[in-house]
């Protein structure tokens, strides 16, 4: 029994490596792009939190691509009346690494 439990545990740690690589990416991506200027993890700043954004669409089956669109061409009305400026300068795998990020609640890379 412990065998099998010490297995599973094992063939897990993988999945935990790449989530962790893949957050620190993401969060790199999102100071480069400097979403985190108006977004904060925990906080709202100018935009809403990253943990609220997170919150708001955890149960929307189509939350990640109305995110990726979002953050692609920018907009309004979803959190008030201050536009969001379009990141068409990223790519489909950058915006879906950091939709994944966003909706996990932006976890920490520390």
């Amino acid at each position: 029994m412990k065998f099998f439990l010490l297995i599973t545990l094992l063939s897990l740690c993988p999945l935990s490596v790449k989530a962790s690589i893949d957050d620190a990416k993401a969060a790199a991506l999102a100071k480069q792009n400097a979403c985190l200027g108006c977004h904060a993890i925990d906080k709202k700043i100018v935009g809403p939190s990253l943990q609220a954004i997170a919150k708001k669409y955890a149960s929307d089956p189509n939350a990640s691509a109305f995110l990726k669109n979002k953050i692609l061409k920018g907009g309004s009305g979803s959190w008030g009346v201050v536009p969001m400026p379009a990141n068409a300068k990223l790519s489909d795998a950058e915006l879906s690494l950091l939709v994944g990020w966003i909706l996990r609640g932006a976890p920490s890379t520390n």
